[in-house]
């Protein structure tokens, strides 16, 4: 039994990764009951979706489950930036016929809050995870107060030694390869941030933590790798995005499935902030990564008319189609059964 295994009580040292927009409760109680730690994203959930996703998940089954969160700070809103987003989107809405002086502007996504530990108090999640850093030590504070165990992702070892120094139990090494956002806080520069098996090993030396291995891991195999690295454990995403108990979109699902799948990149122009994903038609056209995009996650409006128009008509073009670089691990099974088949990378490990 791993370290992780013991901080988290959990049958496997796997954790699901949470991924918002593509999953809910199912997912999490599938792979929480095949021996897994099963993840609820929930950065984009009202408190009233939130509450009735954390009861099914505790309706759904005993074993340990994470909850997710993102503790980035809200950027002040700047009229120019958001007229300028808006002309470089500008040849899209007249080709789509949108009104652009009818597109809201908002927010979105909301970091955690007092009142969203008020909300998890009730139900006292036993992991809790963080993206973008960690919340304020009063916030931690209630978490850890209730026997949390709390995870966060670090890009660099920087990243990590903080994470470590400011409450985390266990630090998700997140490579460059990982689908979805980054979840870099400490710089935006990019050119810091290393592959899966260049930053892991560093971390596991840095840090007295245990350090979970997170990017390109798709199958048995490099699941032992990293363990071989020395992670204590493993999260992954991108292999579960086929599952029947995702709520991946067809477009999504049809790329994913696609030659395209082999190219992505990092992308700011749906959020706002670097995120992977497929590379689609805005992403070559604007360039992945736009001066003109608004801070995260303010980008979101702007761009939602136009991922809605097209996708009515079945297109990808305007949509955040999040992936890891490695989605060969990408099957049409349930996620009990992906779990069971990643784990045979821990046995692989111990031999």
């Amino acid at each position: 039994m791993t370290t992780l295994q013991k901080i988290l009580g959990t049958e496997l040292p796997l954790i699901q990764a949470p991924m918002a927009g593509i999953q809910v409760s199912a997912m999490a109680i599938a792979v929480s009951n095949a021996g897994g730690l099963g993840s609820l994203p929930c950065a984009m959930l009202s408190p009233e979706v939130m509450r009735s996703e954390l009861a099914a998940i505790r309706a759904g089954t005993d074993k340990p489950y994470n909850v997710n969160f993102f503790c980035h700070t809200p950027p002040v809103p700047s009229t120019e930036r958001e007229a300028t987003w808006r002309a470089a989107l500008a040849p899209y809405y007249a080709e789509y016929g949108i009104d652009a002086t009818s597109i809201p502007t908002g927010p979105g996504r909301n970091p955690f809050s007092a009142d969203v530990a008020d909300l998890l108090a009730e139900f006292k999640p036993p992991v809790v995870s963080f993206h973008f850093g960690l919340p304020p030590a009063e916030l931690l504070a209630r978490v850890h107060g209730w026997g949390a165990k709390v995870l966060a992702s670090a890009t660099t070892v920087e990243e990590a030694l903080w994470l470590e120094a400011h409450g985390a139990d266990a630090v998700i090494a997140q490579g460059l390869e990982a689908g979805g956002h980054r979840g870099h806080f400490l710089s935006h520069d990019l050119t810091k941030q290393l592959g899966t098996f260049a930053l892991l090993p560093q971390l596991v030396r840095a840090l007295k933590v245990p350090v979970i291995a997170a990017g390109g891991i798709a199958d048995a195999n490099g699941v032992a790798a990293a363990m071989a690295l020395g992670a204590a454990g493993v999260q992954i995403g991108t292999a579960y995005m086929l599952t029947p108990e995702a709520t991946t979109s067809a477009i999504h699902r049809a790329a994913l499935k696609s030659e395209a799948a082999r190219h992505t990149a990092l992308t700011n122009l749906f959020t706002g902030r670097p995120a992977r994903g497929i590379v689609n038609r805005v992403m070559r056209e604007l360039g992945p990564i736009g001066a003109a995009a608004p801070e995260f996650p303010l980008a979101t409006s702007g761009i939602a008319p136009l991922r809605a128009k097209a996708e009515a008509q079945g297109s990808g073009d305007f949509s955040p189609l999040w992936s890891g670089q490695n989605a060969t691990g990408c099957r049409e099974v349930p996620a009990a059964e992906v779990t069971r088949a990643l784990a045979q990378g821990f046995l692989q490990a111990s031999r």
